[in-house]
């Protein structure tokens, strides 16, 4: 996957306008990455955007947003996040890693994500203002849906890195992240694992480190 990908998504709450931040002062904000083994198969949970949304109408993207000054750290944005957006309660999700910080160049966010296993067969609360579908993609789908595409946004054609699985394409800041993902995780077992990184070489992996 390419390091940039333009104009990029945001996985910012909608919740209203806000001040657009400026490069210097990137807003914090957190993205869960939901997974969950079933018949013996990996699937990752995502998010599509409400169509009628003023930025980021129908792309796909992970329950996430931007920081709270009552959220103790991006963890529990992550988890919060996913609570309001699609109904996942934060008590069934374990927390087993963190993946790379990703930008979004065109709106100025530093999005941590957050790597959770849950149980197969959650029933999904979609937030009405902003989440139209919750989708269930099998990881091998996604792996084999690697590809380059052309997309036109704001008036501008530009190739990009993408994954597509049948009708779905998910490109952006939510394919980095994928991206990242798909180098790390070993879900050969029964339950889904995150490999260590080259920057873990101190320790354990520790699941909170993003808001350091």
């Amino acid at each position: 996957m390419s390091a940039f990908t333009w104009p990029s998504e945001s996985s910012a709450s909608p919740g209203g306008p806000k001040a657009r931040p400026s490069a210097a002062e990137p807003v914090a904000s957190a993205v869960l990455v939901p997974i969950y083994r079933s018949d013996g198969a990996s699937h990752l949970v995502l998010t599509r955007r409400r169509s009628d949304l003023r930025r980021h109408a129908g792309e796909i993207s992970f329950p996430g947003g931007r920081r709270d000054d009552a959220d103790a750290d991006l963890r529990t944005t992550a988890l919060r996040e996913a609570e309001e957006e699609i109904g996942l309660p934060r008590a069934q999700v374990e927390v087993i890693g963190t993946l790379p910080a990703t930008s979004t160049f065109a709106t100025g966010y530093e999005i941590h994500p957050f790597v959770g296993t849950i149980p197969p067969g959650v029933a999904w609360e979609l937030s009405p203002r902003e989440v139209d579908a919750v989708l269930e993609l099998p990881l091998e789908q996604i792996r084999a849906g690697r590809t380059v595409t052309r997309l036109k946004r704001r008036g501008v054609t530009f190739l990009t890195d993408a994954y597509v699985v049948e009708d779905h394409l998910i490109w952006g800041a939510t394919a980095r992240i994928v991206e990242h993902l798909l180098g790390r995780l070993d879900d050969d077992g029964p339950v889904p694992l995150l490999r260590p990184s080259c920057d873990d070489a101190d320790g354990p992996f520790d699941p909170r480190p993003a808001d350091r």
